[in-house]
């Protein structure tokens, strides 16, 4: 048997998943390589008081649901994604309420800052309009958007983790990037995602 100790770091999400179905003590790699992306995400979706109960609720969803993942996915980032997204939908109302919190939120511009901080400063002020065109959108497609935005998926990825076509991703997406764009009156806060997914 493989215990957690001597899982090879060179193995593969998808190998080590296979492990734990008859070792399922070697879950526990699976969750230390990727439990505080999956916290972060949550933090950033419903704030950080909810985000580690959220997170230990995705690793025991995938370690319950492990025997049905799809092994010709080397990478578990966009099922644990998935999953995620589905935790988050059960806590909506936490959502909604952090999400129209932070458009309420006034930023100054401080007094004095270097060139380091202006960039900051920036999103900071951005901060509360994005929020408030969050709040614009429907679940579904803040799922999408921030699936990419924020965790980093590919179009690929984000495909895999909505169960959904790559191509539905696109279409989506792009729609998406319009939206907030006129919310934001021309500013596209998402262009470095973008730039990853066609670069």
């Amino acid at each position: 048997m493989v215990g957690v100790q001597d899982v090879p770091e060179t193995l593969d999400d998808s190998t080590l998943i296979g492990h734990s179905l008859s070792d399922p003590e070697s879950f526990a790699a699976l969750f230390d390589r990727h439990a505080d992306e999956i916290h972060r995400y949550a933090a950033r979706r419903l704030g950080a008081e909810l985000a580690e109960d959220v997170t230990g609720e995705v690793f025991l969803v995938a370690f319950r649901g492990r025997a049905r993942y799809d092994r010709s996915w080397p990478d578990a980032r966009p099922w644990l994604y998935g999953i995620a997204t589905n935790v988050v939908a059960q806590h909506r109302r936490a959502e909604r309420r952090r999400t129209a919190a932070m458009a309420k939120v006034n930023v100054e511009r401080p007094g004095t800052f270097d060139d380091r901080s202006a960039d900051r400063v920036t999103a900071e002020q951005l901060q509360p309009r994005l929020a408030r065109a969050l709040t614009r959108l429907s679940a579904a497609e803040r799922d999408l958007l921030l699936l990419v935005a924020w965790a980093d998926l590919t179009y690929e990825d984000a495909a895999i983790a909505l169960g959904v076509p790559v191509g539905t991703v696109r279409s989506r997406l792009h729609r998406l990037r319009a939206k907030v764009r006129r919310a934001l009156g021309g500013i596209d806060p998402f262009g470095a995602s973008e730039e990853r997914q066609h670069g």
